[in-house]
């Protein structure tokens, strides 16, 4: 049985991020004053007592605005609703109730969901007047501190009340896809598309993503977690100190936790100057990936349309020439089941292991075809390798003096494990120590 989930919804700002983040103990979702800031469904993983449960933050409810950014948080909480286990109702005690609480309270009545009223920003327990908030309707309710934790135990023992006695956590691990690129590149609407329904806002207003977003999917009885991140412009064109600028640490991060990143980019526009630097990121940072050419049926095409991406993207990301690229269009769909299938591809790549003793064969071949250039009248013995681990592979070398290895020579040894054991779509990593003391 699934872990279950619990919502927490309410309108802007009464601290329904910041609960989430101190009972999920990481800055998760977006903090801020500002209405409308997290705007997506967060997800994230806590345990209380032993019971382990999936939270949900929605964004701040606004039921009567003319907003187009507003219904469409409406419609992502709602689905937060219809998936939920759980609903926490968020008020702000220092605001005192306001016609959007009632608003909100109102939507909850139509659900058969246990709803648990929460009344946030309360500082002094003992002196605070909380009658008012009987008058919603939803019986006993729970005063807290969010940012100062006073209250979170209480409530959080009656939210596990609500679970089911076998509370027991699906096996098996998930492969995590993180989906970046450039703002309005299509990473939201591939992400719609790869999971058949609106898991994330998508609008052609440029950074509508803020929050990286995860959510978990089975596809072909594999599991999945994949991450929707916010966009990433050029380091000088954001702000210093802003939403922005976080969202895009975010999603950086979002690419350190992943197995597989999908680097999406809008055909219409090509391979920028932009999207190069995330790839580079995400090649120094070890992780496989997958170049994704989104919007490709709005490219007028001809016999060399596609060679003619081929080679400007070899061109541009000659520093990672293991790359793979698909062409997609999120809008109808097209391709989107190839590129799961790429994704596997190179998620295998990158968990290849090998035994020592195939790949000392290997590395004998590969210096029997060409031997070590001399340095100084003098020449590098490589003695023999291991592979200690692996995301991505990485294999050690020891030789007798490390500094003696060209880097050309370097370069010739990774280009023939590649070819050797044909990993493609992942980076490798080859290190050279000198002695001959293997590795535990």
């Amino acid at each position: 049985m699934a872990k279950p989930l619990v919502a927490v919804v309410g309108k802007p700002n009464v601290g329904k991020s910041t609960f989430f983040n101190k009972v999920c103990g990481a800055r998760i979702s977006i903090v801020s004053n500002m209405p409308g800031v997290t705007r997506d469904r967060v997800y994230a993983d806590a345990d209380w007592l032993g019971k382990k449960f999936t939270l949900i933050d929605t964004g701040g409810i606004q039921l009567k605005s003319d907003d187009v950014m507003f219904r469409h948080i409406k419609e992502q909480a709602q689905i937060a609703l219809d998936l939920a286990d759980v609903i926490l109702f968020f008020c702000d005690y220092k605001s005192g109730l306001t016609a959007e609480d009632w608003d909100v309270a109102k939507l909850l009545r139509k659900t058969s969901k246990p709803v648990i009223l929460v009344v946030n920003k309360v500082d002094n327990f003992s002196e605070a007047d909380l009658s008012d908030f009987y008058s919603l309707g939803f019986g006993e309710f729970f005063p807290i501190a969010a940012e100062q934790k006073q209250g979170l135990g209480d409530l959080l023992d009656r939210v596990i009340s609500f679970f089911p006695e076998a509370d027991v956590e699906d096996s098996g691990d998930a492969i995590k896809i993180a989906v970046v690129g450039k703002p309005n590149a299509g990473k939201s609407s591939l992400v719609n598309k790869i999971l058949g329904y609106d898991r994330t806002i998508v609008s052609d207003m440029a950074g509508t993503t803020r929050d990286a977003v995860d959510t978990p999917f089975t596809y072909k009885g594999q599991k999945y977690i994949i991450i929707d991140t916010a966009g990433m412009r050029k380091k000088r064109a954001i702000e210093a100190d802003s939403v922005e600028q976080y969202s895009v640490m975010r999603s950086l991060n979002a690419v350190r936790r992943a197995d597989v990143c999908l680097i999406v980019m809008d055909a219409n526009e090509g391979l920028s100057e932009q999207d190069v630097k995330i790839a580079g990121f995400i090649h120094d940072e070890g992780k496989p990936s997958v170049v994704v050419i989104n919007k490709w049926d709005l490219i007028e095409k001809n016999t060399h349309t596609v060679e003619q991406f081929k080679k400007k993207l070899a061109a541009d990301l000659a520093f990672m020439d293991y790359f793979r690229s698909i062409t997609v269009s999120a809008l109808t769909g097209q391709r989107v089941g190839k590129l799961m299938e790429e994704v596997n591809y190179v998620y295998g790549k990158s968990t290849f292991r090998c035994t020592t003793g195939m790949l000392n064969d290997v590395v004998t071949d590969a210096i029997r075809a060409v031997e070590p250039p001399a340095r100084n009248g003098r020449r590098a013995k490589i003695k023999y390798a291991t592979q200690p681990s692996t995301q991505p592979p990485t294999f050690v070398f020891f030789t007798n003096n490390a500094d003696l290895v060209h880097f050309s020579y370097r370069r010739y040894l990774e280009n023939y494990l590649r070819r050797a054991f044909s990993l493609d779509g992942t980076p490798i990593k080859l290190v050279f120590r000198d002695g001959s003391e293997k590795d535990d």
